[in-house]
């Protein structure tokens, strides 16, 4: 069996403090039953970072990692990447900023992977890339003669040719994927996104270049499992007692503005005037771990979120009952499983989201008996899959004060219709279902 060879911006060796996140799950599965090796950035910033990785093997997996300079921190991590692609691929123009500067230092950390991870491959390795920050890499290792399968799998959403025409070198990244032999993308829409911006660079004929839609899945028995042991642990006992027989409604989200928070905000906030028999009977619980905080537009959406829980609470709090409760904090991933468990309500409104696990995660986490009702938006690419869903558009401010209210009334017969519907789903596309299915695509 040949050696899988995984590559992702940033490598977080693994703990039990945190959820981890999609994509570290997702290649932590596809490895651990065959061994590999994880490359990427330490996350680290170095001012004379080493000419050779620095390598740890645990659990059958080598991680390979190195350091970056405090200037391609600044300009491929924080400026290229998440001021210009993530807002981009996310419809957010109004936050897109480009510098010709980011896009230079965007090229050199690739050319930099590609250095450092050949000398590490052999000869039957299958490579697989993951996400946004790599896009050139495959360009780069074919220039220094890796001739092995290597395929590329996106995250976050492809836009569409007339939203990627804002970046000035689109056209490069375009190219850039021709040099994979598979492209994989969360959902149909992305794969056509892409297909047209070759069209639309390759006017004459694209380069052939295989795409599939391949969405990532959770480790449902496992999410079930840890929902199920949690129930006993001290911190949802505690949670359960605090609610005080109040029903619980629950968004786990990384504090993003991508995510719709502000927005999930204001509706939770006019749902509680305009359906005032709910007021002393709900509570909104919003876990929003803190994300690249030394970005200005992320301190922006905290103080924001800060405001707005303010506001809520001063308005409608009452001695016994606060309505909002805002936690920036980590919660091991068993301990969030719990909370999910113990809420009625699960509320997932990204304004744009590549697939979006927390939304499978909570469907997973319930009790068949007795499920909660999931709010999703349709602007996430879980939207395409979890049609079981109260399904609202995250901007429709009243639509998501109506859709709490929709699925507080929701009869249990109907509850537990659509769990089942999405459960069954979630197990014909679940975590091992996403790895082997572009693994064996690119085999």
């Amino acid at each position: 069996m040949s050696r899988l060879v995984c590559v992702s911006n940033r490598i977080t060796l693994p703990r039990r403090t945190a959820a981890p996140g999609g994509l570290a799950v997702g290649v932590l599965a596809a490895m651990r039953n065959r061994g590999g090796l994880w490359f990427g950035w330490s996350g680290d910033v170095s001012a004379d970072p080493a000419a050779q990785p620095g390598i740890v093997t645990r659990d059958n997996v080598s991680y390979a990692t190195i350091d970056l300079t405090q200037a391609q921190y600044d300009r491929h991590y924080r400026g290229f990447c998440n001021t210009a692609l993530w807002p981009l691929f996310h419809y957010m123009t109004e936050r897109f900023r480009y510098d010709h500067e980011w896009h230079a230092a965007y090229r050199t950390v690739n050319r930099l992977f590609a250095e450092r991870l050949a000398p590490l491959l052999a000869p039957d390795d299958r490579i697989w890339i993951h996400d946004y920050h790599l896009i050139p890499l495959a360009r780069e290792l074919r220039a220094l003669g890796v001739t092995q399968p290597i395929g590329f799998f996106l995250h976050i959403p492809f836009p569409h040719l007339e939203v990627l025409r804002l970046l000035p070198p689109y056209a490069d990244l375009v190219r850039d994927l021709t040099h994979y032999d598979l492209v994989g993308f969360q959902t149909a829409a992305d794969e056509q996104s892409f297909r047209t911006g070759l069209s639309g660079v390759y006017p004459e004929g694209a380069p052939k270049v295989a795409t599939g839609t391949f969405p990532i899945g959770i480790d449902v028995d496992g999410v079930i499992a840890e929902a199920q042991a949690a129930m006993r642990t001290e911190p949802v006992k505690r949670m359960i007692t605090g609610l005080i027989g109040r029903r619980l409604m629950i968004g786990v989200d990384r504090l993003d503005y991508s995510k719709g928070l502000v927005e999930r905000f204001t509706a939770y906030q006019r749902f509680l005037e305009r359906h005032t028999q709910h007021r002393g009977r709900l509570i909104y619980l919003q876990i929003a771990p803190l994300s690249r905080d030394d970005i200005q537009a992320y301190a922006a959406i905290r103080e924001a979120l800060e405001q707005a829980t303010g506001r809520t609470n001063g308005r409608f709090a009452d001695t016994d009952w606060t309505p909002l409760r805002y936690l920036n904090k980590n919660f091991p991933h068993g301990t969030l499983m719990g909370f999910m468990r113990a809420a009625q309500v699960g509320i997932v409104t990204p304004l744009r989201d590549g697939m979006n696990l927390v939304a499978k995660e909570f469907v997973a986490a319930q009790d068949p008996a007795d499920p909660g009702t999931l709010i999703l938006s349709s602007l996430a690419g879980a939207a395409h899959e979890l049609d079981g869903a109260v399904i609202v558009n995250p901007y429709d401010l009243r639509g998501v004060s109506q859709a709490v209210e929709t699925a507080l009334t929701m009869p249990l017969i109907e509850r537990q219709e659509r769990h089942a519907t999405m459960l069954a789903t979630l197990r014909a596309h679940d975590m091992q279902a996403w790895h082997t299915g572009f693994l064996g695509a690119l085999g």
